[in-house]
């Protein structure tokens, strides 16, 4: 219980008066005194008329999990057995984890209960806590705050955010089967699993004639390839520093979680083998190589448990072992991030290795941050600095992506919300390539 502000312009409005009073009169100081009293009186009496918070129940509907960068609602309700006022407020207390918008709401009071939604968006992985909630109302009067408290301590599974992946996951599975191979396409030339001969038509390709068959028949015929099952795909997760720190509200190990299990829960649909290995000063995880749909919670509760790291990433021990551990002739997909050419070196250095035997994919996550701070106009000489300085940046980084491509790898850079998209287009242009596989 405390005064509200309607109590405390009460009790400063006598003031003046009592105050005028007093220098007019001297022996009307008590004026004051009584003005006081009065005040008080009026505010035990509001608070008597306030329903009580020992007869107040509050009930929280709060979900067990949620997928980290997805908001969530949860309900609160209060419910007063008697004298239940006409307005109430709610606030929430949540650790670093989660976050609740907004951090106060009112609701009306109807039938003796009061009800409100919060917004709830996990930001960081792991196990998030809402910690307790406050609801508070006025007396009839106005002048006092009854306020109760419910401690619920509630702990939140804060997992990669499997909802949006299956979500697209199956938008792209109903997009149609030649844009995602779910129906066997067989057609001369591509793929990369030998399938048949065919009579050469025009329009095919010349390079897939076979000479020695075709002398053998009288007749042109062509090799048919399908899409070959079975790849083997390995996803690289750098855990470091740089990749745990947020881009556009959300860690780039998340992003990048979130699109490597789109594309494993396409890869695994597809018949093909896929593996999680996660470093960053040091090896972290790693699943080795698993197939069929019902792998995919298994890779899903691995990916949750990626720890986010302060130590800087060991390129030359993670993908040295990475490289030691891939028996077979493998798709590799690497997500990492890095500041400049002299950072980078060592990285380009083992993915040069890692193209002697694999094919290898590189995911980049553009930063809009900075490409808005070197296109925004500027207005004061710090906004050069800034825009100067993130020229620089992007510049260096274009630089090591350019490398890259020299190098034979196939990067993906895109938007932060295509990039599960632009990875799964990479993989299944690779899929239906015979030539690289």
């Amino acid at each position: 219980m405390y005064p509200s502000a309607r109590m405390i312009f009460v009790a400063l409005a006598g003031v003046p008066l009592a105050l005028a009073a007093a220098i007019a009169v001297p022996s009307l100081w008590l004026i004051g005194v009584g003005w006081i009293v009065f005040s008080l009186g009026l505010f035990l009496i509001d608070a008597a008329l306030a329903a009580s918070p020992a007869r107040t129940i509050i009930d929280a509907d709060i979900p067990s999990s949620m997928g980290v960068g997805r908001a969530e609602s949860a309900t609160l309700k209060a419910r007063f057995s008697a004298r239940a006022p006409s307005h109430l407020e709610f606030a929430i207390d949540t650790d670093a984890r989660l976050q609740a918008e907004p951090r106060k709401i009112g609701c009306v009071v109807e039938s003796g209960m009061g009800c409100a939604r919060f917004a709830i968006a996990p930001v960081r992985r792991g196990q998030g806590t809402v910690k307790s909630i406050w609801a508070r109302w006025r007396g009839p009067i106005g002048l006092c705050w009854r306020q109760t408290r419910l401690d619920v301590e509630r702990t939140i599974a804060v997992i990669p955010n499997i909802a949006s992946v299956k979500d697209e996951a199956v938008r792209l599975f109903h997009r149609g089967a030649a844009q995602i191979g779910l129906r066997v396409q067989l057609r001369a030339g591509e793929g990369a699993e030998f399938n048949a001969l065919k009579e050469f038509q025009s329009g095919m390709d010349r390079r897939m004639i076979d000479w020695n068959q075709s002398a053998r028949h009288g007749k042109l015929l062509v090799r048919e390839f399908q899409a070959e099952e079975n790849l083997h795909i390995v996803f690289a997760v750098d855990t470091g520093r740089m990749m745990c720190e947020p881009l556009a509200g959300l860690p780039r190990v998340d992003r990048a979680i979130q699109a490597l299990l789109l594309l494993a829960f396409v890869a695994l649909r597809l018949g093909d083998r896929v593996g999680l290995f996660a470093f960053d000063d040091r090896p972290r995880a790693r699943s080795g190589q698993v197939a069929g749909v019902a792998a995919f919670p298994m890779l899903q509760r691995l990916a949750s448990r990626l720890e986010y790291s302060t130590a800087e990433t060991n390129f030359t021990l993670g993908l040295t072992q990475l490289s030691a551990e891939a028996m077979h002739r493998s798709i590799i997909v690497v997500f990492t991030d890095f500041a400049d050419t002299v950072s980078a070196e060592l990285m380009l250095e083992n993915v040069r290795q890692l193209l002697l035997r694999h094919v290898v994919v590189f995911v980049v996550f553009r930063d809009e941050e900075l490409e808005t701070m070197r296109a925004a106009r500027p207005n004061e000489p710090a906004d050069v600095s800034r825009a100067v300085l993130a020229d620089s940046m992007l510049r260096e980084r274009e630089t090591v992506v350019m490398r890259l491509k020299r190098l034979g790898v196939d990067v993906v850079e895109t938007s932060l919300d295509r990039i599960g998209i632009g990875l799964l287009e990479t993989y299944l242009a690779l899929k239906h390539n015979a030539a690289r596989l």
